[in-house]
């Protein structure tokens, strides 16, 4: 059926339902995109056979929207959108954002702060027997007690806060439709205990052989050696083939159980999932407020796998996707690719081919498919594992038909190149059609910092690695008589990074001639290694003390440093410098 899922009372008449299955309630608007997780789950599950209706930034105030399509049959889902709520809110810094992009004009302020724990609490408002599904990256990165940056402190997992049912973590398909199948065949939701990618709240775990019991609530909150523990815990039982139940208790008989992990999809899974019947817009009755921003970048976009094994300290992909790797068929990328050529205002660009981690096509290994992924090895850290599968060949063929389909000019790679996964593989062939048909003018590539011990706790492999790769780059363009360059992100004041490392920074950055186009700040935000590190100042695997940067002041000399070519930042790069001890470098950077 040619039409957007119903957004309101009419819609549902249109279509002749009397009831909706599920009310799907979401911080973002309604976007129809296979880049949303709403319009993901809400296509599967009519799919599957459900009635789902979107309540979209619904208002909050009091629970009178969360009536609007009459009480749904099997249950509320719940989600704060593609983004945290309080990262879409507030910056770094702390300061409140102008701007949101998952909203009618970029405008903000239509969602609110914590908005899975808020919607939740409207929607047991609205109707009380109703059950509450949550999911979406923040209830899953706050699936268990967890360091809270904006709060400054160790918060309960979002299932007590929010007192949901049940929580989805994870990339949850598989996990959803087994639920809605168990509340469908007239399972009460509290007896959905189960099935794995879901935490629950108990009174009584009935602890089993392999549960891993998770230091207790309190305990994490008074000592971050706890909190550490946890953390590692966790770390390493986020993984579908070695993963057991974890079990967080907190005051009296109150206990989170996390079930294991849902195993990833497969490649015939991804290829159905993303070959329903998306409208891949915005819903058009936000056409007069100037659309929804956030569509312009992923509207033609192909996202060809999930996963991620390279393991950044900072980044909650592992926490949330986890690290087995899985792929689309070249079949299903090269249908999506003939779909978007047809639709309005396609010029012949497609933006990327990729995902997390561009050239990540397969699993890491071909032990991890049978024994999981390693619990206590990386597969790129500290150097790439020689069990690791490094081949790009599947990949190229991608690209070469994504490009070689009709209607299509030229394909861009924009989710990032892993380089050391590259060189590992030594394959030639890659960059010179990455130079020759993949890159629009800039390469962007995330080396991050250049410091080694920043490097270390960012599991990012050494600055060297990065030269090669650009040496290797530079050749490739000189020789294909191409006018390409390349921009290297890098984070300031990340754990572990102090003056001196900020400033070894800004010297390579005044050596190379790469001033970054824009400074990111390192941002706390729960699930991550290098958040856990932020709050306790320890590297959880091995305890050992890691400096951080917690003042505002030096944090924004470290950030001014990365750009200490802007007259802006003269001042306070000075200051830098002097509180280093290094006066003698002034001439070098403010020359």
């Amino acid at each position: 059926m040619d039409l957007f899922l119903p957004i309101d009372k009419r819609d549902m008449e249109a279509r002749g339902w009397e009831q909706a299955d599920f009310v799907l309630v979401t911080g973002d608007a309604y976007v129809d995109h296979p880049s949303f997780g709403t319009a993901i789950i809400s296509r599967l599950l009519e799919s599957h056979g459900f009635k789902v209706a979107i309540l979209a930034q619904p208002g909050w105030k009091d629970f009178s929207d969360f009536k609007r399509f009459g009480k749904p049959r099997l249950g509320f889902l719940i989600n704060s959108g593609n983004v945290d709520s309080m990262v879409n809110h507030y910056s770094v810094f702390r300061h409140r954002r102008k701007r949101d992009v998952y909203s009618p004009g970029g405008k903000a302020g239509r969602r609110p702060d914590r908005a899975v724990i808020v919607y939740c609490n409207r929607a047991r408002e609205a109707y009380k027997d109703v059950p509450v599904i949550i999911g979406g990256l923040e209830a899953s990165l706050r699936r268990l007690g967890h360091y809270d940056y904006w709060d400054d402190k160790v918060r309960r997992s979002i299932m007590m806060d929010s007192r949901a049912d049940i929580l989805i973590y994870g990339m949850g398909e598989r996990a959803m439709v087994e639920i809605a199948e168990a509340l469908d065949a007239g399972i009460d939701v509290r007896d959905i205990t189960w099935i794995n990618g879901t935490c629950v709240r108990m009174k009584d775990p009935g602890i089993q052989e392999d549960d891993v019991i998770l230091p207790d609530f309190r305990d994490i909150v008074s000592s971050k050696e706890e909190y550490c523990r946890s953390f590692a815990m966790q770390y390493r039982s986020n993984d579908a083939v070695t993963g057991t139940r974890l079990i967080e208790k907190y005051d009296g008989s109150n206990f989170v159980v996390q079930n294991p992990p849902q195993p990833p999809l497969e490649r015939d899974e991804l290829d159905e999932l993303y070959s329903l019947d998306y409208m891949r817009d915005y819903h058009p009755c936000y056409e007069k407020d100037g659309g929804i921003p956030a569509i312009e970048e992923v509207k033609f976009s192909i996202t060809a796998n999930r996963g991620c094994f390279g393991g950044c300290a900072f980044c909650a992909i592992t926490y949330h996707q986890g690290r087995e790797v899985r792929s689309r068929s070249q079949e299903s990328i090269v249908e999506e690719v003939r779909k978007l050529t047809k639709m309005k205002g396609f010029k012949g660009y497609i933006h990327d081919v990729g995902g997390p981690t561009a050239n990540f096509r397969h699993p890491s290994c071909a032990r991890q498919r049978k024994h999981g992924m390693c619990r206590n090895r990386d597969c790129l850290y500290p150097e790439p594992c020689r069990q690791l599968d490094t081949d790009h060949e599947e990949y190229l063929r991608v690209l070469k038909a994504v490009r070689n389909a009709e209607g299509v000019k030229k394909v861009f790679i924009r989710s990032g190149i892993r380089y050391d996964y590259l060189l590992a593989d030594g394959n030639e062939r890659f960059m010179e059609e990455l130079c020759s048909h993949h890159v629009s003018g800039i390469l962007k590539v995330a080396p991050e910092h250049v410091s080694q011990r920043v490097l270390k706790n960012m599991r990012k492999p050494p600055i060297e690695v990065f030269e090669r790769f650009g040496k290797i780059y530079r050749e490739t363009n000189r020789r294909l008589g191409k006018k390409q360059y390349m921009l290297p992100y890098f984070i300031s004041s990340h754990p572990g990074s102090s003056l001196e490392d900020a400033i070894e920074l800004a010297l390579y950055m005044k050596k190379t001639g790469f001033v970054p186009d824009q400074v990111q700040d390192f941002y706390p935000t729960p699930g991550t290694l290098a958040t856990c590190m932020y709050y306790t100042e320890r590297d959880p695997f091995t305890m050992e003390k890691v400096y951080v940067a917690k003042d505002v002041e030096e944090k924004r000399m470290q950030r001014a440093l990365m750009h200490f070519n802007k007259k802006e930042n003269r001042e306070t790069v000075k200051k830098a410098l002097k509180k280093a001890g290094r006066q003698d470098l002034m001439g070098v950077l403010l020359k």
